[in-house]
């Protein structure tokens, strides 16, 4: 694999240097103090710095014993600065710690992770990932288990029209099975109001409420055109199952990410900003939206910094979408 590019330009290709000699410790390893402050993609951690130079020739040891302090990017809070998945970070963090792969149920990023460890050169832990990833798909349906979250049946539910009642006789065949149908324009499988993702009879019932801010900005003319700003985030809140079964992998649970499946979220939000996928998501596995509800405020613009005779509109929306 090739080098990262944190770890290039180290001295001697990140080996010791001539002047400590091969039984000497690593080249600036004393100038490092015993804890360390990370940044990694935002994300703060503090650690010792024995965990993170644990596992030897991997980027972080090259990092934190073969180069001097000077050397590496710092924030302007002079932390140690990576650009990779905060979020992700803790899981290598927790591997160097003992050397031990311990993850949440129905953990959704495992092929990311796995991308992680390879980036951080940790093989071991890229070989144990790659191999959970092996054992998870064998005797079920890759695609659907991704698809939907990790939260569907060993066995898929069946094709439209292939459960047709026998004949009063009994004697009558079932009729054969529709063709399956294609993917939705949201990403999904296309269902049905009557059937949702888990299946038609044990389906779960429950609530999802879709939360929006947005706001746009009106000149002094009533004929000027709206200026509309984009949707920042759209929030997602019910039982962590029922939000990944719907959303699976356009769901972000950066904010929330141990939420066992049976517990309740506020923390989760969409990967996408346009509210007609999420509706479209919603619809195909079986949810009709049962209320809604919206507020706004209005601010004249100098107070935002812009012109004197605009105003500022910001309103926030909910949807509440049921199954039953």
């Amino acid at each position: 694999m090739a080098l990262a590019d944190s770890a290039r330009g180290l001295p001697n290709g990140g080996g010791v240097s001539p002047a400590a000699g091969p039984g000497s410790g690593p080249a600036g390893s004393t100038a490092f103090p015993e804890i360390v402050e990370l940044n990694v993609g935002g994300q703060v951690y503090v650690t010792r710095r024995g965990t993170v130079v644990s596992v030897r020739d991997s980027l972080l040891w090259r990092m934190f014993s073969q180069q001097q302090p000077g050397e590496l990017p710092r924030d302007s809070k002079g932390r140690f600065f990576l650009d990779r998945d905060g979020f992700l970070f803790r899981y290598i963090l927790d591997y160097l710690r003992d050397l031990q792969l311990v993850l949440p149920d129905h953990f959704p990023e495992r092929s990311r992770l796995q991308r992680e460890a390879e980036y951080f050169q940790l093989p071991e832990l890229a070989r144990r990932l790659a191999q959970g990833r092996g054992a998870a798909g064998a005797g079920t349906r890759p695609a659907a288990l991704h698809r939907d979250g990790s939260l569907c049946p060993d066995e898929p539910p069946p094709p439209l029209g292939s459960l047709e009642a026998e004949s009063p006789e009994g004697g009558g065949a079932a009729s054969a099975p529709s063709p399956p149908s294609s993917r939705s324009p949201s990403g999904g499988p296309l269902l049905t109001p009557s059937q949702s993702l888990d299946g038609g009879a044990g389906r779960r019932s429950g609530y999802i409420t879709i939360g929006y801010r947005g706001s746009y900005t009106i000149g002094r003319e009533a004929q000027a055109d709206a200026k509309f700003r984009r949707v920042a985030r759209i929030t997602v809140c019910g039982k962590t199952a029922l939000a990944k079964e719907v959303f699976g992998e356009t769901l972000n649970e950066s904010r929330d990410p141990d939420r066992p499946p049976e517990r309740y979220t506020a923390r989760y939000y969409l990967k996408f900003n346009f509210l007609e996928q999420a509706f479209d998501r919603l619809s195909e596995a079986g949810f009709r939206m049962a209320a809604c509800s919206s507020t706004g405020t209005c601010a004249f613009a100098p107070e935002q910094g812009g012109p004197a005779d605009d105003k500022i509109w910001t309103s926030y929306t909910e949807y509440v979408f049921c199954r039953d």
